[in-house]
């Protein structure tokens, strides 16, 4: 029986990950060893706190049945202590917060509770893809601003065309950034939201990487306001916890009412024992200073690797990615190629960014996701200094 995609599908452009793993996965065959820096997942294990308390949980909920759609009501309150201890807020656990399988899952579904056709979806370029695809599944238009160093990796939100903005229903924020680790000073998160408030644009915060900083702390727009604005928030980075698939979003009341309408319809909640095992990581911040002094360690032990060999110092400031500059003379889809042939991958700025305003603004970058453990990172960075540009 002949089976045809249907249009939405047919129209989905690769997804740059898939390409990195059949990349890493050719060179395997070779006989090269590979050490991999193209997808952001971290190889170290969850805390093993963490998961013995999931473990216990497992037998505690031997006969929970269906988890709830928006998280346990432990869950909910456990969040909005971290966020009172965290961020210094005060949220309702029954009315602004509602939990989501990881952050993946939470960005895509987002748009369909508020974009209709003709709509557009203002996302950053690059960024992560969920805010595309999610607005396009949702039948939206989607509309890119360029992630741009002179700019310090902000949107210039006055220089969005004036007829998209009137047609935005969302408008989406990731601070720290993947994949450049900018942070946003309070001062801009408040320019957004008022930018919000002006043009009846929901501002929707993804803050995945919030916890993972090396000087700075970066600061949640829920500081700023609650009104008009969603964050979006996820343990797989901060605790290691990317299988267990546990994140929540926050926020205004009338956003998160419509976002728990669109959960209650598509998925059954996160497993209770998982969600018990979120709570347990939520109240250790232990772990979380040790994951933040080894990414800062493999983030310099990298950087000053690309500086011998006369690149850019690009340490980030928060997330664990190096975005990763190159000179004119070289494109970094060609510098990935070079040290694809040493044994190692990273990912080339041009696959996870598009041209948009005759730009492209992942040409002359490379992102390197810091998940290699950090023997495995002095070895790339051997591998980095026979580079000849």
């Amino acid at each position: 029986m002949p089976c045809t995609a249907s249009e939405r599908i047919k129209s989905l452009p690769g997804y740059a990950f898939a390409d990195i793993d059949s990349l890493v996965a050719e060179q395997k065959k070779k006989g090269i060893k590979v050490i991999d820096f193209g997808v952001g997942d971290p190889t170290d294990p969850t805390p093993g706190a963490i998961r013995n308390h999931c473990k216990r949980a497992i037998d505690k909920h031997k006969s929970s049945g269906y988890p709830s759609y928006i998280g346990s009501k432990e869950f909910r309150e456990g969040i909005a202590n971290w966020c009172g201890e965290r961020f210094k807020i005060s949220l309702d656990p029954d009315r602004e917060i509602c939990s989501t399988m990881g952050g993946k899952e939470g960005v895509f579904h987002f748009p369909l509770g508020f974009v209709n056709s003709g709509d557009y979806v203002i996302s950053p370029n690059p960024g992560y893809p969920p805010y595309e695809r999610g607005t396009m599944f949702a039948g939206g238009n989607n509309h890119f601003y360029n992630l741009e160093k002179d700019s310090h990796f902000l949107p210039d939100l006055e220089s969005i065309p004036k007829d998209v903005v009137k047609k935005a229903k969302i408008l989406w924020l990731n601070y720290p950034n993947n994949p450049t680790g900018a942070l946003a000073p309070k001062l801009f998160l408040k320019e957004a939201a008022d930018f919000g408030h002006d043009n009846g644009i929901i501002i929707a915060s993804d803050e995945v990487y919030s916890e993972l900083y090396y000087d700075e702390k970066p600061a949640s727009i829920l500081e700023v306001t609650r009104e008009g604005v969603i964050a979006f928030q996820s343990l797989s980075k901060r605790s290691n916890m990317t299988g267990y698939r546990i994140g929540w979003a926050m926020g205004d009341e009338s956003i998160i009412s419509v976002f728990k309408k669109v959960k209650t319809n598509i998925d059954s909640g996160t497993p209770d024992f998982i969600q018990d095992a979120a709570i347990a990581a939520l109240q250790d911040q232990e772990h979380v200073e040790i994951a933040k002094a080894d990414y800062r360690k493999k983030a310099d032990i990298l950087s000053k690797a690309f500086t011998i060999i006369g690149l850019a110092d690009c340490r980030p400031k928060g997330a664990i990615y190096i975005w990763q500059e190159v000179p004119k003379m070289i494109s970094g889809v060609d510098f990935a190629k070079k040290l694809v042939e040493k044994g190692v991958v990273g990912t080339p700025g041009a696959w996870i960014s598009r041209e948009n305003n005759r730009v492209n603004p992942g040409k002359q970058y490379v992102r390197f996701a810091l998940v290699p453990s950090i023997p495995d990172c002095r070895e790339a960075a051997e591998k980095i200094r026979e580079i000849r540009l």
